[in-house]
């Protein structure tokens, strides 16, 4: 039986924290792979605040290059919307017989984990990893059975922070990988948005990225 961790998020865009805290996962959770479930619609944030669902999977698998246990996936693509995570790990299930898959959180999401919806559902069929984030503090003795806090380094680094690097035209350097910063892409995130769409084809990317 294959465990596999299911990393799951918007991935608005993929940052180097999110491949360095997989890589941590790894190695502290007994995992054998990880999937970045690329999710089109979360219901905690509004869809129009997304890139285009392609474009983040296409950039999750440009971050992934070199990383042969960690996986892009579209799965949640093909599932209804907004996607639900219980939804998504029970089709899972269905489809993979050969994996026992652990649900990769972190502890700002744990807190509010009785918002999600058939939490109960998830906490009695999958287990639950959960990864410290700043500001959330989890007492890790009072975790019901089936869910562990493991001991991953905090990494200063966010997709909002990236995107606002890039509208204000200012250096993204260190904080996504070489591959993803000169995705044409990246410019959708300017506040410029709908007129780089139309504009994308024509001319190279305008990610600050010094050389």
């Amino acid at each position: 039986m294959i465990t596999t961790g299911i990393f799951g998020g918007s991935f608005n865009p993929i940052h180097n924290g999110h491949v360095e805290l997989a890589r941590q996962l790894l190695a502290s959770a007994g995992l054998d792979e990880i999937w970045f479930v690329v999710s089109p619609q979360n219901p905690f944030k509004r869809a129009a605040d997304l890139l285009d669902d392609e474009q983040r999977l296409k950039m999750v698998e440009l971050a992934l290059e070199g990383e042969p246990r960690m996986h892009a996936s579209d799965y949640e693509f093909r599932m209804p919307r907004p996607s639900y995570m219980w939804h998504t790990l029970q089709s899972m299930s269905r489809d993979y017989p050969d994996r026992r898959f652990v649900l990769l959180i972190g502890a700002d999401n744990w807190e509010r984990f009785s918002e999600w919806y058939a939490w109960r559902d998830i906490l009695s069929h999958y287990r639950i990893v959960i990864y410290p984030r700043g500001g959330s503090a989890v007492d890790a003795a009072s975790l019901p059975e089936g869910v562990s806090l493991v001991d991953t380094r905090l990494i200063d680094n966010s997709s909002t922070q990236v995107r606002q690097l890039i509208a204000a035209d200012r250096p993204i350097n260190g904080l996504v990988p070489d591959s993803v910063a000169s995705y044409n892409s990246c410019q959708l995130y300017t506040s410029e948005a709908a007129r780089e769409r139309a504009s994308v084809g024509r001319r190279g990317c305008r990610c600050n990225i010094k050389t």
